[in-house]
């Protein structure tokens, strides 16, 4: 596990606009890494929406939220970077939300300086808590780390709650509270996006949420600017498809070419390993009768 916070700690570290999609649950999880992508989101989103079908307003806590990630982890052989919404509580809840994400085996995470219950950074209606609480709960989620190489993200929705001057001085505050990365959430447009990456020397985040408040740069513009990370989040809209005109056709014959065949599928889950684990055991208990 540290070696893969080591591997993303380096990539963050180049600044060359990183693609992170997201995944809400092990196969999907499974997908973006077999995508061949270097490193998967556990997005929160995706998280309440697949584990609770609720929306994402603070209704899955901690233990939930580490239990996902813990699920996630173990299947990928890629970095993990997983959202921890407020840290659930005060620095204090903030410090044992890093120590219960680092053993779940994740390799960042990101902690954002909104009030609970939190909402979408992509939604209306945001409030933030006071700047220096924030930042004591950045300096709190550095402290409670015990592998250097984990990294913590430091998001705020302060342009939403407040304004944008008021992110960009979040932001400051956050680096020198020790954030590895800065997710400055939902900047609205190509201008306020330049402001933030002439700002900052740490690392930096993109949220490219389609249909969100953000506008929606090309990659390579991303990088440009310089960039670390670019989160792509969850999409279910092939899967909505599929069933759509699984429905209307009243058939999937045709659909052959959105669908997996079972074996395909069977493979992306390692059916055949845990079978060849379970007959290598079964000549173990043979041999010793």
């Amino acid at each position: 596990m540290t070696s893969r916070r080591a591997a993303l700690r380096a990539l963050v570290a180049g600044k060359q606009g990183l693609v992170v999609p997201g995944a809400y649950d092990g196969i999907s999880a499974r997908l973006v890494q077999d995508a061949g992508y270097p490193a998967v989101y556990m997005t929160g989103y995706g998280t309440a929406a697949s584990r609770l079908g609720l929306p994402d307003l603070g209704f899955a806590g901690l233990g939930e939220m580490a239990d996902h990630a813990r699920n996630l982890a173990a299947v990928l052989d890629v970095p993990l970077i997983a959202d921890a919404d407020t840290g659930y509580g005060n620095a204090l809840n903030v410090r044992r939300t890093v120590q219960t994400y680092e053993a779940a085996g994740v390799a960042a995470l990101h902690i954002e300086d909104q009030i609970t219950p939190k909402r979408c950074g992509h939604l209306a209606g945001h409030q933030i808590v006071p700047h220096g609480e924030f930042v004591g709960k950045i300096r709190a989620a550095v402290e409670a780390r015990t592998d250097p190489d984990m990294m913590i993200i430091a998001r705020t929705d302060a342009i939403s709650a407040v304004d944008f001057d008021e992110a960009l001085r979040r932001g400051e505050a956050a680096a020198k509270a020790g954030a590895d990365v800065l997710f400055i959430e939902a900047p609205r447009t190509e201008a306020q996006v330049e402001r933030i990456a002439r700002a900052f020397d740490t690392p930096l985040l993109y949220n490219y949420a389609p249909g969100g408040r953000s506008p929606l740069l090309p990659f390579a513009r991303l990088r440009e600017l310089g960039f670390a990370i670019i989160l792509l989040p969850v999409d279910v809209r092939g899967m909505r498809a599929f069933l759509a005109q699984a429905k209307a056709r009243d058939d999937v014959r045709s659909l052959a070419d959105l669908y997996m065949p079972f074996g395909e599928f069977n493979e992306l889950i390692g059916v055949s390993a845990q079978l060849a684990l379970a007959e290598r055991y079964r000549d173990d208990d043979r041999s010793a009768t």
